[in-house]
């Protein structure tokens, strides 16, 4: 870390303390204090339990190369704060976010309840974005939705919300419908929204809602898999009225991974809304732009100290289904499985668990470094009841530890599996922060 992300990491932790408190009072007073930057830039709003990084890297990737000006915020990030804040890809710099760091933080009022860290360096990401006077911006949603510190865009270009899948139930509330209440809290009225395809009693709750607030509404169908990591978007039922499009859509998906076939066609599908707007935007654009995607730590080969290593955030039940999907349909993996699992203490361990392992599993527990992780002797005893018939299972001091175990049991085997890093973005994060940074194999 440099000493500019060293400055900028230690001004936002004076704000961690406040923890996670949504609303939206204290981000809109200290916009208004700032000018209200996030009036001045067009938007695309993201919410979803999964997939939503995903989207926001597809729509950024596919506009920069269109050759307009693209600002993307997103959450969490995997080495340092200045991930979160891009302009055609870019990081902001870490001397640009001190800088307007301080500035947000000198528009607090004394006599006010103080912003939260998130609030805080969401301030600074819509100062950034209106002073570069970026074309559009893509924002992807915290927490939730409704009370999110980004859910102040009242005219947002199109709402998008990927899938949706029981998380942080202890905020959003207990069941899907209460999730996808929250989720649904950024649509707004007369504003387009781009849908996913949602459990039934989920998309209830979110059909009513378009219904009330008179959004036109565009209920995406996944693209087809045509092998090879091609796809095809053929724009069933979503399509705007003025598109020009050529159907079908023929395009290399970069991201591996079935959800990303329903991912990328919500990107195209807002991307097409755009053109019917009036943004210059055509199919080859699109088809050339989502193969210069990039997205770290979901689905991603990578290699380490020589050997081939696979790695997934895989955080919640829905993204565990997606990792074991890929896991039991992809060529390039081998079984057995050995995971190096992290998780926090406030995750659907058990669902997770069950999602992952399966007979033959070699499992080791690392801890997650900086975050209130999940009891690892608890995790094992769980993981253990969930899959007995494991080969091994058991818990490691570090995520180093955790990896030579998993390649030595790997290397001792006569049949070479598949080493896997999963459970958590922030253990992602440090794996790339203290052992290796981020690259594609």
């Amino acid at each position: 870390m440099t000493p500019g992300q060293e400055n900028v990491e230690a001004t936002l932790n004076r704000f961690a303390h406040f923890g996670v408190e949504l609303g939206l009072e204290r981000i809109e007073q200290l916009l208004n204090n700032l000018g209200n930057p996030h009036q001045q830039i067009p938007v695309l709003h993201v919410a979803g339990s999964n997939g939503k990084g995903s989207v926001c890297a597809y729509l950024s990737a596919v506009l920069t190369h269109a050759g307009y000006r693209v600002g993307r915020y997103t959450s969490p990030h995997l080495i340092d704060w200045c991930e979160r804040i891009c302009i055609n890809e870019q990081p902001i710099a870490p001397t640009d976010l001190s800088q307007l760091l301080q500035r947000v933080i000198a528009a607090i009022e004394a006599d006010r309840p103080s912003p939260t860290q998130f609030e805080v360096i969401t301030a600074a990401a819509w100062l950034y974005f209106a002073e570069c006077q970026v074309d559009i911006a893509v924002i992807e949603v915290g927490l939730g939705g409704r009370l999110d510190a980004t859910n102040v865009c009242d005219r947002p270009l199109a709402s998008i919300i990927t899938s949706l899948s029981r998380e942080h139930w202890q905020r959003l509330g207990p069941t899907l419908a209460d999730i996808a209440r929250e989720k649904a809290g950024i649509l707004k009225p007369k504003c387009p929204a781009i849908l996913a395809d949602f459990p039934p009693d989920a998309e209830a709750v979110v059909r009513q809602r378009a219904t009330d607030l008179d959004c036109p509404t565009y209920w995406m169908e996944p693209s087809r898999d045509l092998g090879d990591s091609w796809a095809e978007y053929t724009g069933a039922g979503v399509t705007p009225p003025g598109q020009s499009f050529s159907y079908p859509l023929k395009y290399l998906l970069p991201l591996p991974g079935a959800h990303q076939l329903a991912n990328s066609a919500l990107a195209i599908t807002a991307l097409q809304l755009l053109q019917s707007q009036g943004w210059a935007i055509d199919s080859t654009t699109i088809a050339e732009g989502i193969a210069k995607t990039r997205w770290f730590a979901r689905l991603q080969w990578t290699t380490w100290q020589g050997r081939s290593l696979l790695i997934d955030g895989a955080h919640n039940p829905a993204g565990a289904i997606a990792l074991r999907h890929y896991v039991d349909h992809s060529d390039k993996v081998r079984s057995p499985i050995q995971w190096v699992m992290g998780m926090l203490d406030n995750k659907d361990h058990a669902d997770v668990l069950q999602a992952l392992l399966r007979p033959g599993d070699r499992l080791y527990l690392v801890p997650v470094p900086d975050h209130a992780s999940a009891d690892l002797d608890m995790l094992t005893a769980l993981a253990l009841k969930i899959c007995p018939d494991l080969v091994e299972c058991r818990s490691c001091t570090t995520v180093l530890q955790g990896l030579q175990a998993a390649f030595q049991a790997s290397e001792a085997e006569s049949t070479k599996g598949t080493t896997v890093l999963c459970g958590s973005l922030y253990l992602i994060g440090d794996f790339f922060r203290t052992i290796q940074p981020p690259a594609n194999a």
